[in-house]
């Protein structure tokens, strides 16, 4: 069997089925631009579409639940984030200067999907002051380079946005035992998370 048998005799997804990947892929074109005018978006979109349909790629499983209120708090806290960031990283500029020591953060998520591992990265590298620098797919850990990081307290704290980050995306369209989980997770555990030990 040669190598493009399997693109072949792929099985189509239905247009509504990969309807929530090619609006996050749209809105990830946008952000990633800064612009989102009607006619990037367009753009993006059929970016989009042949990125999912003509190329080869792993399917994405989605979990097949989208809770809109959830997702209309995600969106309000990661804007809220974004203005609280910038300021925060004009005013280090202006204070600290070349002062500033930062560090490099494995956080292990939650998650071993790979739409909500993504999602989660691409979240916390809008947000400025932090950059995703590697992914471990095989054990769901981001490492994140964060700026004004010298103390294992500073660490925790943004171990706990991560965490925080990846709690809401669970809430908005991880699975439903993703969500059980999260719910039934200990403070225990949790604390294990923010101090690095899980």
């Amino acid at each position: 069997m040669t190598k493009e048998a399997p693109m072949r005799n792929r099985a189509r997804v239905p247009l509504l089925k990969e309807l929530p990947l090619l609006i996050w892929l749209v809105f990830l074109w946008g952000a990633l631009w800064q612009d989102f005018s009607a006619g990037n978006l367009i753009f993006g979109a059929v970016i989009a579409f042949i990125v999912a349909n003509i190329f080869y790629l792993p399917p994405v499983e989605l979990s097949g639940r989208f809770n809109p209120l959830y997702a209309l708090v995600f969106a309000g806290r990661f804007f809220y984030k974004l203005v609280h960031a910038s300021f925060h990283v004009f005013w280090l500029a202006l204070v600290r200067g070349p002062r500033i020591r930062n560090g490099v953060i494995g956080v292990k998520l939650r998650s071993r999907s790979d739409l909500l591992v993504t999602a989660t990265g691409h979240a916390l590298s809008l947000i400025p002051g932090s950059l995703i620098v590697d992914v471990d797919r095989s054990t769901s850990t981001l490492y994140l380079h964060a700026l004004d990081v010298s103390t294992p307290e500073q660490a925790e704290k943004a171990r706990t946005e991560v965490l925080n980050a990846e709690a809401w995306l669970i809430r908005t369209m991880g699975t439903k035992k993703e969500l059980e989980a999260l719910r039934a997770e200990t403070a225990e555990a949790r604390q294990r998370k923010i101090g690095g030990q899980a």
